[in-house]
């Protein structure tokens, strides 16, 4: 009898709450299924269709029945789905405008998520994503005031102060990218702004490869050839580690301009720590260690003093632990009325 009791107890037990989460990248959209411990129990990556617009649409669509179908598999039910994509989504509107994605430019996308996907759904950009992947799990974990500041092929920063998330009017808080750093101004701002035009890792490839041609005897390439920016990168930072003089001078030009945005954040929102992500910090010893010193002569003295610079713990991850990290934050906000 007692058996009997016990077998029907355990069949009535509730699903497992999971949650879903896909970052949707330039090339590639990586998803996932999170438990409430912020623990992925199921991952896959798949490629960015070329041709863009609702054929997009349709991989997201893809991906979160499969999680669904995953969550059901674990004896689970999906209860939300967060979800981030590389460039602004209007919290208003639901537009989203993703520049690496054909046809994504003030696209319906949160519209047309809502008719298929039937759980609380949550759409961010990737910036806020990482800010809160970090703070979570990561390396941030339990900090209020973070700030992670994306130094790739462009600059990005996702911003939390108290612990909430700072959007802006239209999400655009956080295009860093834009910070005014140099008097001269050059033309080249008005397409990507001051700091990423000066300091992003697309500037380090620029600037490799322009040194690199104005001095071939410094720099031997085979066959006389002009590099790619891949290998003109690795070329220009082997030297400066050298001490050659010329590559020095620019590795230490885009510390010095890190070094400015970053004390323009520090003293403007007195963050705990500054989470530094991207390519450019995979060079550590050439743009991260010397950052840690060069900004404090740029920056509030007392905040200066009391935020950590981290390097990312969860790399290219971050995003996805975000997107679930929104999603968790959603049930929790409809569960309290909020």
């Amino acid at each position: 009898m007692n058996r009997k009791k016990e077998k029907k107890k355990t069949s009535t037990q509730e699903p497992k709450a999971m949650v879903g989460a896909i970052d949707i990248g330039g090339t590639k959209i990586a998803s996932a299924l999170f438990d409430r411990g912020g623990r992925p129990l199921f991952r896959t990556r798949v490629m960015v269709v070329p041709e863009g617009g609702r054929v997009v649409l349709e991989q997201v669509f893809s991906l979160f029945y499969q999680l669904k179908a995953e969550a059901e598999k674990r004896g689970g039910r999906l209860q939300g789905l967060g979800l981030c994509v590389p460039g602004v989504v209007n919290p208003v509107t639901g537009l989203v405008w993703a520049p690496n994605i054909k046809g994504w430019k003030d696209f319906p996308l949160v519209k047309h998520l809502r008719k298929k996907i039937d759980c609380p759904l949550a759409a961010i950009s990737d910036r806020t994503a990482y800010v809160l992947g970090e703070s979570w799990r990561g390396a941030a974990r339990n900090k209020s005031n973070v700030i992670y500041l994306a130094v790739g092929t462009g600059i990005g920063a996702g911003i939390m102060a108290d612990g909430a998330i700072i959007h802006g009017q239209a999400d655009l808080a956080g295009a860093v990218g834009w910070l005014a750093l140099n008097p001269k101004y050059d033309p080249g701002y008005a397409e990507t702004g001051c700091f990423e035009r000066e300091a992003s890792g697309g500037a380090l490839a620029r600037k490799a490869v322009d040194l690199i041609t104005a001095c071939p005897g410094l720099f031997p390439v085979a066959e006389n050839r002009r590099p790619d920016t891949a290998e003109a990168v690795s070329i220009v930072c082997q030297a400066a580690r050298r001490g050659q003089p010329e590559a020095r001078r620019l590795v230490e030009e885009i510390q010095d301009y890190l070094a400015m945005g970053v004390a323009n954040l520090v003293s403007t929102f007195n963050p705990e720590v500054i989470i530094l992500g991207g390519g450019l910090f995979q060079s550590p010893d050439l743009f991260f260690e010397p950052l840690k010193e060069k900004f404090r002569r740029w920056a509030q003295p007392l905040a200066a003093r009391s935020v950590s610079l981290k390097l990312s713990a969860l790399g290219q991850e971050a995003a996805v632990y975000g997107c679930a990290r929104s999603a968790w934050l959603l049930i929790d906000k409809k569960e309290s009325g909020r």
